[in-house]
Formats: C-alpha cells, structure tokens, sequence
C-alpha cells in the first residue's frame, strides 16, 4: 500500500476552518426556532442572604410575559448533581448541600439565580425582572479560603461544619513522617493557585423547544450533549433521557467549563414544556463571570524532606481547594486529581497529600484546562525552584538528581500512577539547548546595562490524561463512495473534523474532503463521553483508527469477489479497491452498490478501552525581562519540548499548544480576581479582569521529542492540556530568578502582574 497523503503524522491544515474564517459557523448562540420565547434571570445582588419574595402578579401581567418561574414551580425537579464525590479520610462520603434548581429562600453567592422570566422579547424580561419585589437580608459572608478556613468562621452551610466539604488523606502519611523525622533538611513553601475564569469565545446558550410527542429538542454550546442529556433526564426531570434530543452544533471554545450542568438548562425546558413553545436563554459577558463555573483557587502547604546531596526523600502537601457555594458536577474530582500527581517527574519514596475541599460564598467551581494537573505541577515545579535557592544547588542539578530515570519505567508513583514511559533529561536539555541557557548570564548583564531586570526559568511537567472509560466510534461509507464518522466527543475549536479524518484516510486514502465527521447530536451517536481530560484523539480517535481498520477489511472483502482475487492480494487506493500492481480496481461508489453491500459490511462499530492514561511529559523554559520601575514584564523567549508519544497532525498540535501555554501566560501574570469583602466580584468585565492579549504573547519556539505511550492503541498521549499545565511554573520561577539576583526575593505568587512586582521591588528595598 503506497504511502497515505492525508493520515497519520501529516501537517495538514484544518477543513473546517473555511467556514470558521468566513463567517459561516453555525453556533448554538445563532439558532432560533420559529416562536421562541425570551428568557431572563434574575440574580442574588448578595453573597449571602435570606430573601423572601412578594406578590409575582405585577410581573406576571406586564407586557409580553409568559412566565415567572421561581422555587415553588420547580420544587419537583431534582437537584443538580455532583457527580464526583470524594470520600474523607475515615471513608465516608460527605452530605452535599442541597443544590436546587432555583433556591427557596437562602442564597450562597452573588450572581446566584432566585428567578426565571419569560417573555416575548429580552427586553420585556428584563423589565418584568426589575418590577419583583424581593425582600434581601444579608447574613455573614466568607468568600475567600483563608477565611473560610479560620477557626469561628461563619458557616455557608451548617451541613458543613468548619466549612469542610471533604477532607481526604492521598498516600502513606505514617512511612512519609517517619521520613522526615529522620531527614538532614526540610524546606517547605506556601503557594497560591489564584482563581481563573474560563472566558471563552461563545458565552452559554440553551434553546429548548417542546415537540408534539411530549419530548424535547435541545439545542445549546457543550463539551458532550450525550452527558448534558443523561443529567438532565436521569438527576433533574427523573425521566428516560430518550425524551431529550440535545444538539450542540460549533462550540466557540470550552475549556471544561462548558461540560457541567447548570440551572439555565433546566429552567429552559421547564419553561418549554410549562408554555408549549421554544424557550431561549443567552448568557450576556458580565453574567457569564456569575453564573459559569470558576477554576483552580487553591492554596497549599508544600514540604520537601531531603538528604545531605539534595535527593529528595518524602513530600507532603496539604490542598484547601476552594469548592464555591455548591459542589459542582465534578468539582471535589478536581483537587483530588491534582494531588494524584504529587511527585511528578521526581523519584520520591515517600508522600501524601491531605486534600480539603472548602465552601465559600463563591461561585461553585469545577474543571478548568487542566483540571487539578496545572495546580500540582505548578506547585511542585515553584517548588523546587525555591528548595533549590534554599540549599543553595543549581536547579538543573537538582532537577537531574531527582528525576525519575528511563531505565526504571514502568514506575509507581506513592499514589498508585503508573508512568508507562518517560525521559526527562531528554527534553529539559532540548529545551535548554534551543534556549541558549548557557548564554544567559551575558543577556542579563547587556539588559542590566539598560536598567531592566532578567530572569530565566524552567518548568519540567508530567500529567496523566487520555484514559477513563472507551468512546465508541462509527464509521460508514456512504453511497456516494464517502465515509462518515459519528462520535459522541465534540470539538470545541481543537479540530476534530481534521484529526478524525485523518486517522480514516490512514486506511480508506480518501482526501479529507470525503469524510464527514458528525458530533453533538444524540439522535446520530447512541453514546459518548463528550471531550474533556485530553481524550478525544488518545481514546475517541482510536476508535476511530479501529473502525476504519475494520471498514477497510470488509470493503476488500466485498471487492475480491467482483475482483476475483484474494484479499491478500488487493489494496485501497485512492478512493478505490484495486488488485495490487495492475490498474483493476473497483470505486468504493460501486462497492456500495454491490449485492452484497449490506448495512453490516459498510458500517461498522469500534472502540478503545484505555488500559491506564497516558503520561504527556515535557519542559518549558521562559526567559523575561522586567522593567524595574514600573513592574512591566515581557516575556522574550519561550522554547517548548514535549512528549506526545506519536504526532498525529503537527499543525494542530502545536495549535493546541500554543493556545495553552497562552491560558498559562494569563494565570501566571496577568489574569487577577478581585472580590471585596462581601463577596461582590469587582473584575467581573473584560474592562477589569485582564484577559491575555496577543501583544501579551511570545513567539513560541515548540517541538517534540516523542516516546510513543505503551498504554494507547496509536501510542499517543494527551495534548490538549498539556500546554496549560507546563507554562505556569516556567513564567513564574522565570520571574523569581529576575527578582533573585536583583533583590535576593525568592518567591512571588500568581498573578504576577505589573503591580505586584513593582510591590515586591519596593519591599525588598
């Protein structure tokens, strides 16, 4: 079989990008249907109160209202979910507060939904909003988790005492103690994993239209429609979810913040089915910061017990992760996660994490790029910087000494990881290489002699993703000599159509043209586990490599007989069947117009079951230069070297990249929360919250130094958040080596902004 144009490792660019580029995406904010209703919330302006609504029937009769629903409309409905719970230490599963769809007479957070009007136009809504009565009487408020956690602090829910959601004990806490008992050296560090808020492009929307037989069309931006429909169905109406139909068409961006349930959802089809007509809801921007999840917000104790040569010998760290007012969908999952990865790229015998999870009068939170693996490796990488600066060792020595060596994979992790492969003193010293470390004490000393500062520095990741459970996958050739994949993941921007494609033409040798990928209908694909964890491509996208193996296998099966040759003697050719070496060949067009061209030879089923994850490693070097007047910092090279085990498309990798290390660009310098006191978001606009600009950004210098994974079906691991995960700890220990050798301070938190910077130089002086 000649050489395939259009699969595996090939730089090909995206087939759906022309409708993108030309304005001929179709978003779920675009859809409407013919009669649809407008829907508007009505939010809590406090963090927490009691409140107790007057007579609804002004509201209810100003023009164009067709509903105000409030908690006594859907007290039936059940609660929203958490669906990934995290036992405390003695074994119990905590009580989570009741999370209803709209609250009776206590609110939690700011932004927190009481009511839900619909009417013949937003405006119409808005008005009838604005003409409830609601009595307010604020009650104490703890919205951040230094507070939360403080001894006598308010309770959010008296369920919770010490505003404890879960405290869960990770590793072997007696053998780890014992460990530092007996340790030459301990160092430990407080770290800050600020708080972020998932702005993508396409802000939440939800049409609901009820149909004639009693079931529902759904249509809304997700990160899996199968998921939001089992949800909706299984946890809140208790019905058969085959009464939904959900269909998410383009997503502009996710993040994981568009995979949970929220209560716009299911108000909509409440609605719908209170009204008999369509029912739409749109998120404006400043509403999205009150009413999406937020992400990370962690702060964490870390303690290092090491030997007289710097050999790491025991690590433990205690989490206090901030879970909001509610538990999100798989908000305690997250930190849990995180602390999985404790000793990252580091051979240490001994460990354990204490992970609590913490109630604030917050927004809930849940899964954020990266979810819990971006928090670990940041603070493990700030880490050992620190201990580094500590004991008075060169980083990259200390980094070497510790890593865990080629020879000893496969290696068990104290919290049961199993890294399959791995070489990280491969690609730390690629990373150094392109990045000219050797030459930067003569770049600092030229930027010195113009009064700027400069700092380099290095985060060495490894995460676990492209495991969990398998994402079937159907491909089938259509009449017309065309393939077809359903799959239940659902792009979000990352390329799927492309990637997908490519993985059939390995085996049919079609140009991607003549494949059509189809996502986010549940009526087309029985299942699927929607896209998240960085498993679309390792775990769906082996299904699809199967099923067109498979596909492939039968079309040769049809074509030997009108051939008369043996199967071992054909092969796929460019949209065709042909006997090799000679020009007999049969079109697949007219393969499927065969007899014996049945459903079952031209469709067919297949997918992957992950044994483990796969463990994506890599290292990221930043080199900054600060301005020590003003705080300003420009980051002036950054080098990327990761593990990916094998390339499926060059181009989309490095995009998926790119656009992560930009998101950990934004956390590490430049993306700050602000809340007052009372729990009232002061950064709640793009005029306020900082958001990454492409002036922001550097040009990335990224390639790949692969050892393909033994734990997935193509040998691939994991890339869609890799780049997050890496870029933090880079950015910020680049930072701390600039203020190390002008100040001597040896740490600074995130976000490390203009303004804080210029703090911390003036401190120090």
């Amino acid at each position: 079989m000649r050489p395939m144009k259009f699969g595996m490792g090939q730089a090909l660019t995206r087939v759906e990008d022309h409708r993108f580029i030309t304005g001929s995406g179709h978003y779920a904010t675009d859809y409407h249907a013919k009669g649809e209703l407008q829907a508007f919330v009505l939010r809590s302006p406090y963090a927490s109160a009691t409140f107790r609504m007057g007579s609804l029937d002004a509201a209810r009769a100003m023009p164009g209202v067709a509903a105000v629903i409030t908690h006594v409309d859907v007290a039936h409905l059940g609660d929203l979910p958490c669906q990934a719970p995290v036992k405390n230490s003695d074994g119990s599963t905590p009580r989570a507060p009741s999370y209803p769809v709209l609250p009776k007479d206590r609110v939690f957070h700011v932004g927190e939904a009481v009511a839900f009007i619909v009417a013949e136009t937003l405006n119409q809504a808005r008005d009838a909003a604005e003409a409830i009565d609601i009595k307010w009487s604020a009650m104490p408020v703890v919205s951040e988790i230094a507070d939360a956690r403080k001894k006598g602090a308010p309770l959010v829910h008296e369920a919770a005492p010490g505003n404890v959601a879960f405290d869960h004990l990770m590793g072997d806490k007696a053998k780890t103690d014992a460990v530092f008992a007996k340790a030459a050296r301990v160092v430990s560090l407080d770290v800050v994993n600020n708080r972020l808020i998932a702005n993508y492009m396409e802000t939440r929307s939800i049409v609901a239209e009820p149909k004639k037989d009693g079931k529902f069309l759904i249509t809304l931006g997700s990160q899996g429609s199968h998921g939001l429909r089992n949800t909706l169905a299984k946890f809140i109406f208790k019905t058969d979810p085959a009464n939904f139909r959900v269909v998410t068409p383009d997503v502009g961006g996710g993040f994981g913040t568009k995979t949970f349930m929220y209560r716009e959802y299911p108000l909509a089809v409440f609605a719908a089915g209170k009204l008999g007509r369509p029912v739409r809801w749109a998120s404006d921007r400043t509403e999205h910061f009150f009413a999406c999840a937020h992400g990370r917000d962690n702060l964490t104790r870390c303690e290092m017990a090491l030997d007289e040569r710097g050999k790491f010998l025991a690590l433990r760290v205690e989490i206090d992760a901030n879970m909001g007012a509610y538990l999100s969908q798989y908000g305690p999952y997250i930190p849990w996660l995180g602390a999985t990865m404790l000793t990252g790229v580091y051979d240490i015998k001994a460990g354990y994490a204490r992970v609590r999870g913490l109630f604030t009068n917050s927004v809930p939170f849940d899964a954020y790029r990266g979810a819990g693996r971006p928090e670990a490796a940041y603070m493990l990488e700030r880490f050992v910087d620190y201990i580094a600066d500590e004991i008075g060792m060169d980083r990259i020595k200390l980094r070497k000494l510790n890593f865990i060596k080629p020879a000893r994979m496969p290696y068990k992790t104290v919290t049961g990881r199993v890294y399959d492969t791995g070489e990280f003193a491969g690609h730390l010293d690629r990373a150094m290489e392109i990045a000219e470390w050797k030459g930067f004490p003569a770049r600092a000393r030229s930027a010195r002699k113009v009064g700027k500062l400069r700092g380099i520095g290095l985060g060495v990741y490894i995460e676990a993703c492209g495991g969990g459970s398998p994402e079937p996958a159907y491909v089938s050739l259509e009449k017309d000599g065309t393939a077809t994949v359903r799959i239940g993941t659902q792009s979000n921007g990352q390329g799927h159509e492309t990637a997908y494609a490519q993985l059939v033409s390995q085996h049919l040798d079609l140009p991607l043209d003549k494949i059509r990928v189809k996502q986010g209908d549940t009526n087309d694909t029985p299942t699927g586990l929607g896209t998240g964890g960085s498993r679309s491509i390792p775990v769906g996208g082996s299904g699809v490599m199967k099923a067109a193996e498979l596909l492939a296998t039968n079309l040769k099966t049809l074509a030997a007989e009108k051939l008369e040759a043996g199967i071992g003697d054909l092969e796929i050719s460019g949209g065709a069947v042909r006997i090799a070496g000679t020009d007999r060949r049969i079109t697949f067009a007219e393969i499927a117009a065969l007899p014996g061209a049945k459903k079952d030879m031209l469709s067919t089923t297949a997918a992957f079951a992950p044994p483990e994850a796969t463990y994506p490693n890599g290292t990221h070097v930043c080199e900054v230069e600060i301005d020590p007047e003003t705080g300003e910092t420009r980051i002036v090279n950054f080098v990327i070297v990761d593990d990916f085990g094998v390339t499926l498309n060059p181009i989309l990798l490095a995009g998926q990249i790119h656009g992560g290390a930009a998101q950990g660009i934004g956390q590490a310098m430049i993306e700050r929360y602000v809340q007052d006191e009372n729990g009232q978001i002061l950064t709640a606009s793009f005029l306020d919250y900082a958001m990454p600009r492409a002036d922001d950004m550097p040009s990335f210098t990224f390639e790949t130094r692969n050892v393909p994974s033994t734990t997935n079906a193509m040998g691939l691991k994991g890339a869609g958040e890799a780049g997050t995960i890496g870029a933090a700890p880079a950015v910020v220990n680049a930072i701390v080596d600039a203020l190390r050798r002008a100040k001597g301070i040896s740490h600074v938190d995130m976000p490390a902004n203009a303004q804080t910077i210029w703090e911390v130089l003036r401190s120090a002086t």
